[in-house]
């Protein structure tokens, strides 16, 4: 069963507008979230609102409000946000095409899916999909979303697309303040030739489901065993061994992997490859 969409709307590139419809891509139902509970009685804490001056307060009286200068507020109600539509209301509006290569990873923030709204509009979804994948591009655009104008990009994905937000120029700090004070000494040639070996001996094709969420897998462990009232399996911490030679570790490291590394599954072995 196709999951519920969070947003319907048009995708537009110039004149060309198609109705689509966006799916969330992230899954949060499989992560374990805690509650606050109260030290003595275990009782789940309830979070009040209050006012400094008249105490608690409903959400009925709550209103929104910007603080120019120290405590001093703009009040700005509902009817004057929802007077503020841009183009993007409603629309993802593709205005620049670029190569994927060009959009940085450090820009990218939620992924979601995009599919046609309706039969209607597979025709104009199926065309822009196919020119976008032939062209071996991506599109930058803009779209409000949760009451905010965000900047996305828009790439093909099997019969649909991916959009993905993307983070503002301005929100993304430079690195080279980072970076200022590391020296700029030339590094050892065989050092970095053996640290090319140990990244060649451990590369293979990429497969994110090889890896799993190995924290949560123990947290829920423990909450399973507490559960069953039972104490616990608790993992032995191994500690990191110190480095006394960064080439001894290298060397160390390449001699420990020796032939080039097949794909890991989960259990931590190796992938052998069935006989043809």
């Amino acid at each position: 069963m196709k999951p519920r969409c969070s947003w319907i709307g048009y995708l537009k590139v110039s004149l060309v507008t198609i109705p689509v419809r966006v799916y969330t891509a992230i899954s949060s139902t499989e992560k374990i979230t805690f509650n606050q509970l109260h030290k003595s009685c275990h009782q789940r804490i309830r979070q009040k609102l209050l006012c400094p001056t008249h105490g608690e307060v409903t959400r009925e009286d709550v209103i929104k409000g910007y603080e120019y200068e120290t405590d001093k507020f703009i009040v700005l109600n509902e009817t004057e946000l929802q007077a503020i539509r841009l183009e993007t209301t409603g629309t993802i509006e593709l205005v620049q095409f670029v190569r994927a290569e060009e959009l940085d990873p450090l820009f990218l923030d939620a992924p979601y899916y995009i599919g046609p709204d309706g039969p209607v509009a597979e025709e104009g979804f199926g065309v822009l999909r196919q020119a976008l994948r032939r062209a071996k591009r991506i599109g930058i655009g803009q779209v409000v979303l949760g009451g905010k104008e965000k900047l996305v990009a828009l790439k093909p994905n099997g019969k649909g697309f991916v959009l993905f937000t993307l983070r503002y120029a301005a929100e993304v700090r430079p690195a080279t303040a980072y970076f200022a004070d590391l020296s700029a000494q030339p590094v050892d040639a065989t050092q970095v030739a053996l640290a090319q070996k140990l990244i060649q001996s451990k590369s293979s094709a990429l497969n994110l489901a090889n890896f799993e969420d190995r924290y949560q897998t123990a947290v829920l462990d423990l909450i399973k065993a507490k559960v069953a009232g039972t104490e616990p399996v608790l993992v032995p911490r191994t500690e990191a061994s110190q480095v006394i030679s960064l080439m001894d570790a290298l060397r160390q490291s390449v001699a420990q992997t020796g032939k080039k590394a097949g794909p890991v599954h989960k259990n931590g072995r190796k992938k052998v490859a069935q006989a043809a």
